[in-house]
């Protein structure tokens, strides 16, 4: 078996990995901390503490998210310089390390920002503007990564034989 094999597949894995942490952080991770009212009895967490508690677990998942950014530049172009160019690759792969960049550099560290000013900031038309479009580039990079693996996995036979 040749390395390469190995490392389009933990390139794989990486995308799909990555895909499955942004829908477990999106649509089970984030309901459960923000409707604690539904779940616990007799302790509630506000929206505001909820809000911080979840600040915390994007800022984390913010270094994974530079990693990918980091891989999915260099496997790209390690393909690009080999001859190996796909459109659709090339477009989905610069739609994940965009929305990665702009998640990370961007949106979390303004939303933890604001948090830190207090409960009174996150009341504001700006955080909510900005929370809203963190959620929109958060579903972009969940459909930026899930188009990079299928189609990936699509031309890997393809790369294999040469």
């Amino acid at each position: 078996m040749n390395k390469r094999m190995f490392f389009d597949f933990g390139y794989l894995v990486m995308l799909a990995a990555t895909f499955g942490a942004v829908l477990a952080l999106g649509a089970i991770v984030a309901p459960v901390v923000f409707h604690t009212d539904k779940i616990l009895s007799g302790m509630l967490i506000d929206h505001y503490n909820a809000g911080i508690i979840m600040g915390e677990i994007f800022r984390r998942f913010s270094y994974w998210i530079y990693a990918v950014a980091f891989f999915v530049i260099l496997y790209e172009a390690a393909l690009y310089k080999t001859g190996k160019r796909d459109a659709i690759a090339f477009g989905s792969a610069f739609v994940v390390v965009f929305t990665s960049l702009l998640f990370s550099g961007v949106y979390s560290p303004k939303i933890l920002a604001m948090q830190a000013l207090g409960a009174e900031t996150t009341q504001s038309d700006t955080f909510a503007n900005i929370h809203i479009a963190s959620e929109i580039d958060f579903k972009i990079l969940a459909l930026g990564l899930i188009v990079l693996f299928v189609r990936r996995l699509m031309i890997l036979p393809m790369s294999v034989k040469k």
